[in-house]
């Protein structure tokens, strides 16, 4: 870890020397050492003969995102975040709503089933998202000077401690070129046996913005690596933890034996975006409220879009224990092969004309039509029946899209965004996807109020490992049906009551999942006991199950004390195939002031993270992905409170903070599980740092 922050400073130094000179460069002095594009952050003109210190650096910046498919542009916040940065590392979410294994990095799943995404070809890496980068998440920054974020967090200490480490840098060329970097290491040691997990992620990223060509790219690299342990081997190591040692004394964590060792999941991925277009317009002058002197505007009319994007996953399931397998699994198609290789490529390409929105008083929306063209590949173990041995087969798939897209962004009334799109041709011919999402803006008793309402039909094919998948311990071929989904939801927002109402209801047909079909043998000194070995299958539920979720968000403030809470309902129609906890709750109770003449924010509480009893994923370690409890063993979870204690501060460009994690830690019946036999992390005490950087 060291080495690698080290490396990192030391190249951040290097990159910023350069770009600081570059940028001097960019606003060079002027004969009366002012210089009218360059100000302070109070928009002063600076003087470019003085001390070019922190107080006459250029300071400012914006930052972005963009979709996938039309690399059309998202207004984000600039990752200064004053308060709230205690929860920026929570493997659980910000406000707790993920099951995942207690280790920081380790998979997860939501537990709110509307925040749940859909499974991809990359079935592999889902539920690592808490770490992942995708095109569509990675933030586009454009700044007036060399800008520089380092964050690192800390989650106990010696050997079992968890760390991660994060550096972001951005610079700009000139005001339409822009380039940077991003860094993420993980390293979670694991507070329980054969539990670490590291993950190091990284991108580079470029833009450019003219008045006629704009264009988006990233490079992204993903690098993780989990180490499995099946889960303690006797919960009561957590629940009574005196009946284990007859009262004698208390296991440490990492004293408590697990079900697996010498076990690993390998998922190295590449991944190359590239969203280009070429508009049409004409010029304009036009002049602003304050300033009377007409500027020369390009506008838009018709845009020629491209965008090309090339994924590619190689994912290792690493095992040497032939005997700890054949006790633990019920099936080996590999023999005493140690390892087993999957493989995924994929190269989709979009091309689209768009009639652009607001050229003239008469278009009102944007108007879009695309054409898409996906390649699949999947490579993976197979086998001949009646032939000795095995090898590697490619699976090959192609589809073939067409679509369109209304939308209105502009204006601060109404705007809304429907798209189409479906499948003419390939694997998967037939599917189609319906959206449209909108929000209405206006006056209610002096406050604004927004009103946003989205919704969706989709027909979908199950992602490629559903229907196939050959491996050390699960084998099926499956001929399943398309997915259909229906949805609609709707939310309120009351800034100045500081309340949000949101509510929504989903219907499934052919909800595809992955099913615990472990099989029982009954105990040679007890034939009333069994034991299981594991098994996993991919099941269809043919009906439909309906979704019901309502969120309520209300925060309250006297003076200095807030109190911030989350309560979210739902309710499943089949809670055998799709269990879910009724209420997720979220609280934070907390002191905000400014100390020191207002320089110094401080924040300083405790949060409270709840859901109500269900019977929660169990968690497949031979393809780590989350799944439905055995239905002759099943129990429980939940009715835990995760307390954390906290104090947050943010000092001009640094922001720190302490917490206390896990501060209730209890046993009986509702003890710190989220996942069936994965305890979370005992009490410990968690820190994080991030400073900012301008020059």
């Amino acid at each position: 870890m060291r080495k690698i922050i080290f490396t990192t400073i030391l190249i951040l130094f290097c990159v910023n020397s350069f770009a600081q000179n570059m940028m001097q460069s960019q606003y060079g002095s002027s004969a009366s050492g002012l210089n009218s594009d360059r100000f302070d952050r109070n928009g002063n003109p600076i003087d470019t003969t003085a001390v070019n210190d922190a107080s006459t650096i250029p300071v400012g910046l914006s930052s972005w995102t963009i979709d996938e498919r039309f690399g059309n542009k998202t207004t984000v916040p600039v990752d200064t975040l004053l308060f709230g940065f205690q929860n920026s590392n929570d493997n659980g979410g910000p406000t707790g709503h993920y099951t995942y294994l207690g280790n920081l990095g380790s998979p997860r799943i939501s537990h709110v089933f509307f925040e749940r995404a859909e499974t991809t070809q990359e079935f592999f890496t889902d539920p690592y998202d808490f770490a992942l980068i995708t095109p569509s998440k990675l933030i586009y920054t454009n700044t007036k000077s060399p800008f520089t974020n380092l964050t690192y967090y800390k989650h106990g200490a010696g050997k079992r401690s968890e760390e991660r480490f994060k550096a972001y840098f951005a610079v700009n060329a000139n005001k339409r070129l822009g380039f940077g970097f991003n860094i993420d290491y993980i390293y979670g040691r694991g507070k329980y046996m054969n539990q670490s997990t590291a993950q190091f992620n990284g991108n580079l990223f470029a833009y450019y913005h003219g008045d006629k060509y704009d264009m988006h790219f990233s490079l992204i690299n993903d690098n993780i690596k989990v180490t499995e342990n099946g889960g303690i081997v006797d919960d009561r190591y957590i629940t009574h933890p005196l009946d284990m040692a007859d009262g004698g004394r208390e296991y440490k964590s990492y004293e408590i034996q697990t079900n697996l060792q010498d076990i690993w999941n390998k998922n190295t991925g590449y991944h190359a975006f590239l969203t280009h277009r070429y508009n049409l317009g004409f010029y304009k002058d036009e002049t602003s409220e304050n300033d009377t002197i007409a500027r020369e505007v390009f506008v838009p009319v018709t845009s020629f879009i491209h965008t090309v994007k090339v994924d590619m996953n190689k994912r290792q399931y690493i095992s040497y224990d032939d005997n700890q397998n054949r006790e633990y699994f019920e099936n080996h198609y590999l023999g005493t092969d140690s390892t087993d290789v999957t493989k995924y490529m994929s190269v989709k390409n979009t091309v689209g004309i768009s009639l652009r929105e607001g050229f003239n008083k008469w278009a009102k929306a944007g108007l879009t039509a695309f054409l898409s063209f996906e390649h699949r590949r999947f490579s993976m173990t197979d086998s001949i029946e009646g032939s000795a041995g095995q090898f590697m087969r490619d699976y090959k798939e192609n589809t073939l899209s067409v679509g369109g897209q209304l939308i209105k962004s502009q204006g601060k009334t109404l705007h809304y965004d429907v798209l189409g799109e479906i499948a003419i041709l390939g694997e998967d011919i037939g599917q189609f996807n319906i959206e449209g999402k909108g929000d209405l803006n206006f006056r209610l008793f002096n406050d604004t109020v927004r009103l946003d309402v989205n919704a969706y039909v989709k027909n979908v094919n199950p992602a490629f490992y559903y229907r196939h998948f050959h491996s050390k311990h699960y084998w099926w071929d499956n001929n399943l049906s398309m997915i259909n989904r229906t949805k609609i939801e709707g939310k309120l927002s009351i800034d100045h009551w500081r309340t949000q109402l949101q509510a929504g209801v989903e219907n499934i047909t052919n909800y595809t999942y992955l099913d615990n079909v472990s099989v029982g043998y009954a105990d040679q000194n007890n034939e009333d006991v069994k034991t299981y070995k594991n098994n996993v299958a991919v099941k269809q539920n043919p009906g439909s199950i309906q979704v019901f979720s309502a969120k309520l968000r209300q925060d309250f403030q006297l003076g200095i004390l807030h109190l911030d809470n989350e309560v979210v309902y739902q309710k499943s129609s089949n809670n055998n195939v799709l269990p879910l906890p009724e209420l997720v709750l979220y609280h934070n109770l907390y002191l905000r002031a400014k100390l020191a003449k207002k320089v110094l924010s401080v924040e300083l509480g405790a949060d409270v993270r709840y859901f109500t009893q269900y019977y929660a994923p169990d968690y497949a370690p031979a393809i780590g992905q989350f799944y439905l409890q055995n239905p002759e063993t099943k129990y429980k979870l939940g009715g835990y409170p995760l307390v954390n204690a906290y104090i947050n501060l943010h000092l001009k460009r640094t922001r720190f903070f302490l917490m206390m994690y896990n501060l209730v830690q209890g046993t009986g019946e509702r003890s710190y599980f989220f996942a069936p036999h994965y305890p979370l992390n005992p009490r410990g005490l968690k820190l994080g740092l991030s400073w900012n950087f301008f020059d």
